[in-house]
Protein backbone atom coordinates (compact mmCIF):
# COMPACT_ATOMS: atom_id res chain seq x y z
CA UNK A 1 0.00 0.00 0.00
CA UNK A 2 1.12 3.42 -0.78
CA UNK A 3 0.83 5.97 1.95
CA UNK A 4 0.81 10.20 1.46
CA UNK A 5 3.68 11.65 3.43
CA UNK A 6 2.98 12.68 7.24
CA UNK A 7 4.82 16.01 7.67
CA UNK A 8 3.70 16.27 10.86
CA UNK A 9 7.11 14.13 11.69
CA UNK A 10 8.91 17.16 10.15
CA UNK A 11 8.78 19.68 12.87
CA UNK A 12 12.17 20.49 15.19
CA UNK A 13 13.98 23.27 16.29
CA UNK A 14 14.07 27.12 14.35
CA UNK A 15 17.29 29.51 14.34
CA UNK A 16 14.79 32.34 13.28
CA UNK A 17 18.32 34.74 14.15
CA UNK A 18 20.69 32.57 11.25
CA UNK A 19 18.35 33.27 7.85
CA UNK A 20 18.13 31.21 5.20
CA UNK A 21 21.84 29.69 6.29
CA UNK A 22 20.08 28.92 9.35
CA UNK A 23 17.86 26.22 7.73
CA UNK A 24 16.83 22.33 9.00
CA UNK A 25 15.21 19.66 7.18
CA UNK A 26 11.92 19.98 8.34
CA UNK A 27 11.78 23.82 7.29
CA UNK A 28 12.66 22.66 3.53
CA UNK A 29 10.92 19.44 3.02
CA UNK A 30 7.71 19.59 1.46
CA UNK A 31 5.43 16.59 0.11
CA UNK A 32 6.83 15.21 -3.38
CA UNK A 33 3.94 15.75 -6.16
CA UNK A 34 4.18 14.73 -9.70
CA UNK A 35 5.56 18.26 -11.25
CA UNK A 36 8.13 18.59 -8.32
CA UNK A 37 11.75 19.57 -9.69
CA UNK A 38 13.94 17.25 -9.32
CA UNK A 39 15.42 16.73 -5.90
CA UNK A 40 16.85 14.17 -2.94
CA UNK A 41 13.82 12.27 -2.11
CA UNK A 42 12.79 10.08 0.89
CA UNK A 43 10.65 7.05 0.34
CA UNK A 44 9.61 4.93 3.46
CA UNK A 45 9.47 0.54 3.02
CA UNK A 46 7.67 -0.06 5.65
CA UNK A 47 8.42 -3.96 6.00
CA UNK A 48 8.92 -6.72 9.06
CA UNK A 49 7.96 -9.40 6.27
CA UNK A 50 11.39 -10.22 5.33
CA UNK A 51 12.88 -10.35 8.93
CA UNK A 52 10.16 -12.52 10.28
CA UNK A 53 11.02 -14.98 7.18
CA UNK A 54 14.54 -14.71 8.03
CA UNK A 55 13.94 -15.45 11.72
CA UNK A 56 15.25 -12.24 12.64
CA UNK A 57 14.36 -9.36 15.26
CA UNK A 58 11.10 -7.51 14.31
CA UNK A 59 10.39 -4.26 14.12
CA UNK A 60 12.18 -2.26 10.98
CA UNK A 61 8.53 -1.41 9.80
CA UNK A 62 8.52 1.26 12.44
CA UNK A 63 11.92 2.12 11.15
CA UNK A 64 11.07 4.79 8.50
CA UNK A 65 8.77 6.67 10.72
CA UNK A 66 11.43 7.36 13.77
CA UNK A 67 14.42 7.77 11.02
CA UNK A 68 12.15 10.98 9.70
CA UNK A 69 12.05 12.14 13.23
CA UNK A 70 15.79 11.80 13.65
CA UNK A 71 16.60 13.52 10.30
CA UNK A 72 14.08 16.36 10.79
CA UNK A 73 16.56 18.53 12.93
CA UNK A 74 19.70 18.15 10.82
CA UNK A 75 20.91 21.37 9.18
CA UNK A 76 20.08 21.88 5.67
CA UNK A 77 23.62 22.32 3.87
CA UNK A 78 22.88 21.27 0.09
CA UNK A 79 21.18 23.61 -2.57
CA UNK A 80 18.60 20.37 -4.23
CA UNK A 81 15.14 20.06 -3.26
CA UNK A 82 14.36 18.44 -0.14
CA UNK A 83 11.23 15.84 -0.49
CA UNK A 84 8.81 13.22 1.35
CA UNK A 85 7.73 10.94 -1.23
CA UNK A 86 5.86 8.89 1.63
CA UNK A 87 5.90 5.15 2.57
CA UNK A 88 5.17 1.69 0.79
CA UNK A 89 3.76 -0.59 3.37
CA UNK A 90 3.85 -4.26 2.75
CA UNK A 91 0.17 -5.65 4.26
CA UNK A 92 0.51 -8.48 5.91
CA UNK A 93 2.52 -11.01 4.90
CA UNK A 94 2.04 -10.43 1.40
CA UNK A 95 6.02 -9.06 0.63
CA UNK A 96 6.25 -9.75 -2.73
CA UNK A 97 3.20 -6.92 -4.08
CA UNK A 98 5.36 -4.63 -1.69
CA UNK A 99 8.52 -4.96 -2.97
CA UNK A 100 6.55 -4.96 -6.73
CA UNK A 101 5.25 -1.60 -5.69
CA UNK A 102 8.87 -0.23 -3.87
CA UNK A 103 10.00 -1.02 -7.60
CA UNK A 104 7.02 0.99 -9.05
CA UNK A 105 7.75 3.92 -7.24
CA UNK A 106 11.20 4.13 -7.59
CA UNK A 107 11.03 3.89 -11.31
CA UNK A 108 8.73 6.43 -11.26
CA UNK A 109 10.81 8.53 -9.40
CA UNK A 110 14.02 8.27 -11.06
CA UNK A 111 12.53 8.73 -14.17
CA UNK A 112 11.45 12.07 -13.01
CA UNK A 113 15.32 13.36 -12.30
CA UNK A 114 15.00 12.78 -8.49
CA UNK A 115 17.41 10.97 -6.00
CA UNK A 116 15.52 7.92 -4.20
CA UNK A 117 16.76 7.81 -0.27
CA UNK A 118 14.76 5.03 0.75
CA UNK A 119 14.53 4.15 4.39
CA UNK A 120 13.32 0.17 5.49
CA UNK A 121 12.47 -2.17 6.71
CA UNK A 122 14.17 -5.33 6.65
CA UNK A 123 16.75 -5.89 3.86
CA UNK A 124 14.06 -7.59 1.62
CA UNK A 125 14.30 -3.42 0.55
CA UNK A 126 16.83 -4.58 -1.73
CA UNK A 127 15.29 -6.77 -4.04
CA UNK A 128 12.02 -4.14 -4.67
CA UNK A 129 14.88 -1.40 -5.10
CA UNK A 130 16.43 -3.53 -7.78
CA UNK A 131 13.26 -4.03 -9.35
CA UNK A 132 13.08 -0.02 -9.84
CA UNK A 133 16.56 0.24 -11.06
CA UNK A 134 16.06 -2.13 -13.56
CA UNK A 135 12.80 -0.91 -14.82
CA UNK A 136 14.48 2.76 -15.05
CA UNK A 137 17.71 1.21 -16.92
CA UNK A 138 15.54 -1.10 -19.04
CA UNK A 139 13.79 2.50 -20.17
CA UNK A 140 16.77 5.26 -20.09
CA UNK A 141 19.94 3.34 -20.29
CA UNK A 142 19.37 0.04 -21.77
CA UNK A 143 23.21 -0.23 -22.88
CA UNK A 144 24.59 0.62 -19.07
CA UNK A 145 26.00 -1.67 -16.70
CA UNK A 146 24.73 -1.43 -13.07
CA UNK A 147 27.46 -2.13 -9.79
CA UNK A 148 25.62 -3.08 -6.48
CA UNK A 149 27.30 -2.05 -3.64
CA UNK A 150 26.23 -3.46 0.14
CA UNK A 151 27.77 -2.23 3.27
CA UNK A 152 26.40 -5.57 5.25
CA UNK A 153 27.87 -7.91 7.83
CA UNK A 154 25.51 -10.55 5.96
CA UNK A 155 25.98 -11.41 2.18
CA UNK A 156 22.32 -11.71 2.11
CA UNK A 157 22.59 -14.46 -0.54
CA UNK A 158 20.43 -17.42 0.81
CA UNK A 159 18.66 -19.62 -1.65
CA UNK A 160 14.80 -18.08 -1.92
CA UNK A 161 13.37 -21.72 -0.71
CA UNK A 162 10.46 -21.29 -0.38
CA UNK A 163 9.84 -17.26 -0.47
CA UNK A 164 12.04 -14.56 -0.61
CA UNK A 165 13.39 -12.91 2.54
CA UNK A 166 15.55 -9.98 4.48
CA UNK A 167 18.45 -13.08 3.80
CA UNK A 168 17.77 -13.50 -0.28
CA UNK A 169 17.66 -10.48 -2.05
CA UNK A 170 21.28 -10.33 -3.87
CA UNK A 171 21.04 -14.11 -4.57
CA UNK A 172 17.26 -13.02 -6.16
CA UNK A 173 19.06 -10.21 -7.81
CA UNK A 174 21.60 -12.60 -9.64
CA UNK A 175 18.91 -14.59 -10.93
CA UNK A 176 17.17 -11.96 -12.68
CA UNK A 177 20.09 -10.59 -14.03
CA UNK A 178 20.69 -14.05 -15.46
CA UNK A 179 17.62 -14.18 -16.45
CA UNK A 180 17.42 -11.37 -18.34
CA UNK A 181 21.50 -11.25 -19.98
CA UNK A 182 22.77 -8.53 -17.55
CA UNK A 183 26.02 -9.17 -15.26
CA UNK A 184 25.66 -9.26 -11.79
CA UNK A 185 28.34 -6.82 -10.41
CA UNK A 186 27.86 -7.33 -6.47
CA UNK A 187 30.39 -5.93 -3.70
CA UNK A 188 29.95 -6.90 -0.21
CA UNK A 189 31.66 -4.46 2.06
CA UNK A 190 32.01 -5.78 5.99
CA UNK A 191 31.08 -9.16 5.42
CA UNK A 192 31.67 -11.02 9.19
CA UNK A 193 33.08 -14.65 8.82
CA UNK A 194 30.63 -15.39 12.22
CA UNK A 195 27.63 -14.44 10.07
CA UNK A 196 27.97 -16.15 7.00
CA UNK A 197 28.33 -20.12 6.28
CA UNK A 198 30.97 -21.63 4.07
CA UNK A 199 28.06 -22.42 1.75
CA UNK A 200 27.41 -18.47 1.49
CA UNK A 201 30.76 -17.91 0.91
CA UNK A 202 31.16 -20.56 -1.94
CA UNK A 203 27.83 -19.25 -3.71
CA UNK A 204 29.72 -15.71 -3.37
CA UNK A 205 32.17 -17.00 -5.72
CA UNK A 206 29.45 -19.06 -7.81
CA UNK A 207 28.00 -16.05 -8.53
CA UNK A 208 31.27 -13.87 -8.94
CA UNK A 209 30.10 -11.51 -5.92
CA UNK A 210 33.48 -9.72 -4.56
CA UNK A 211 33.37 -9.20 -0.84
CA UNK A 212 35.53 -7.26 1.64
CA UNK A 213 35.45 -8.58 4.84
CA UNK A 214 34.80 -6.50 8.57
CA UNK A 215 38.67 -7.72 9.61
CA UNK A 216 40.15 -6.27 6.25
CA UNK A 217 38.90 -2.88 7.45
CA UNK A 218 40.94 -1.45 9.73
CA UNK A 219 43.11 1.85 9.89
CA UNK A 220 46.54 0.41 8.18
CA UNK A 221 44.09 -0.75 5.43
CA UNK A 222 42.04 1.87 4.87
CA UNK A 223 43.25 2.94 1.41
CA UNK A 224 43.99 -0.47 0.25
CA UNK A 225 40.16 -1.17 0.81
CA UNK A 226 38.90 2.56 -0.70
CA UNK A 227 41.17 1.34 -3.79
CA UNK A 228 39.17 -1.93 -4.08
CA UNK A 229 36.02 0.22 -3.90
CA UNK A 230 36.89 2.61 -6.61
CA UNK A 231 38.42 -0.45 -9.19
CA UNK A 232 34.75 -1.72 -8.68
CA UNK A 233 32.66 1.30 -9.37
CA UNK A 234 35.14 2.47 -12.50
CA UNK A 235 33.54 -0.82 -14.14
CA UNK A 236 30.07 0.31 -13.75
CA UNK A 237 28.28 2.77 -15.16
CA UNK A 238 25.72 3.24 -12.35
CA UNK A 239 25.97 1.94 -8.71
CA UNK A 240 22.96 0.73 -6.32
CA UNK A 241 24.50 1.73 -3.24
CA UNK A 242 22.53 -0.43 -0.07
CA UNK A 243 23.46 -0.33 3.79
CA UNK A 244 22.50 -2.64 6.20
CA UNK A 245 22.80 -0.98 9.69
CA UNK A 246 24.07 -4.30 10.93
CA UNK A 247 27.57 -4.05 9.63
CA UNK A 248 28.38 -1.81 12.30
CA UNK A 249 29.70 -2.52 15.71
CA UNK A 250 26.27 -3.03 18.16
CA UNK A 251 27.87 -0.58 20.60
CA UNK A 252 27.10 1.94 17.79
CA UNK A 253 24.10 0.02 16.37
CA UNK A 254 21.93 -2.13 18.61
CA UNK A 255 19.12 -0.99 17.11
CA UNK A 256 19.13 -3.67 14.55
CA UNK A 257 17.42 -7.06 13.07
CA UNK A 258 20.74 -8.98 14.15
CA UNK A 259 23.57 -6.85 16.43
CA UNK A 260 26.99 -7.51 14.96
CA UNK A 261 29.77 -9.38 17.70
CA UNK A 262 32.14 -7.27 15.25
CA UNK A 263 31.23 -4.95 12.90
CA UNK A 264 33.16 -1.72 11.52
CA UNK A 265 34.08 1.35 12.92
CA UNK A 266 31.62 4.06 12.07
CA UNK A 267 35.43 6.52 11.36
CA UNK A 268 36.52 3.69 8.81
CA UNK A 269 32.78 3.69 7.45
CA UNK A 270 32.67 6.99 6.72
CA UNK A 271 35.87 7.47 4.04
CA UNK A 272 34.27 4.24 2.67
CA UNK A 273 31.30 6.12 1.98
CA UNK A 274 32.97 8.36 0.11
CA UNK A 275 34.90 6.74 -2.03
CA UNK A 276 31.41 5.57 -3.34
CA UNK A 277 29.50 8.97 -3.47
CA UNK A 278 32.44 10.98 -4.68
CA UNK A 279 32.45 8.94 -7.85
CA UNK A 280 28.62 10.56 -8.80
CA UNK A 281 27.11 6.83 -9.80
CA UNK A 282 24.73 6.35 -7.23
CA UNK A 283 21.56 6.44 -8.92
CA UNK A 284 19.67 5.52 -5.20
CA UNK A 285 20.44 4.63 -2.24
CA UNK A 286 18.41 2.90 0.41
CA UNK A 287 18.91 1.89 4.18
CA UNK A 288 18.00 -1.76 5.89
CA UNK A 289 17.44 -3.13 9.16
CA UNK A 290 17.04 -0.15 11.54
CA UNK A 291 14.43 -1.41 14.42
CA UNK A 292 13.89 1.33 16.64
CA UNK A 293 12.32 -0.98 19.48
CA UNK A 294 16.35 -1.82 20.31
CA UNK A 295 17.13 1.96 20.35
CA UNK A 296 18.86 3.38 23.50
CA UNK A 297 17.93 7.14 23.94
CA UNK A 298 17.38 7.77 19.89
CA UNK A 299 21.46 6.98 19.82
CA UNK A 300 21.14 4.26 16.67
CA UNK A 301 18.61 6.76 15.10
CA UNK A 302 21.29 9.80 15.49
CA UNK A 303 23.83 7.31 13.80
CA UNK A 304 21.61 6.18 10.85
CA UNK A 305 20.36 9.72 10.71
CA UNK A 306 24.32 11.08 9.87
CA UNK A 307 24.29 8.50 7.57
CA UNK A 308 22.13 9.53 5.37
CA UNK A 309 22.98 13.19 5.94
CA UNK A 310 26.86 12.32 4.25
CA UNK A 311 24.86 10.76 1.43
CA UNK A 312 22.27 13.68 0.89
CA UNK A 313 25.83 16.24 0.84
CA UNK A 314 27.68 13.87 -1.41
CA UNK A 315 25.06 13.38 -4.00
CA UNK A 316 23.57 16.91 -3.75
CA UNK A 317 25.89 19.04 -2.47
Amino acid sequence: MLQLADMRLWSGRVDGEDGKAGKRWHQDIVPLHLDSPPGFSILGFASDEGVRRNKGRIGAAKGPRILRLALANLPKTFGAPLYDAGNVRVEKDDLESGQAMLGARITELMSAGHFPMVLGGGHEIAYGSYQGIARWMREQHRDKTLGIINFDAHLDIRLPAPQGSSGTPFYQIAEQCDLNGRPFNYLCVGAAATANTPALYQRAEELGAQVISDREIVPWRIELVQRQIADFIDRVDFVYLTIDLDFLPAAVMPAVSAPAGRGVAFELFEPLLDTVLESKKVCLADMAEFNPYFDIEDHAARTAARVIFQIANGIKG
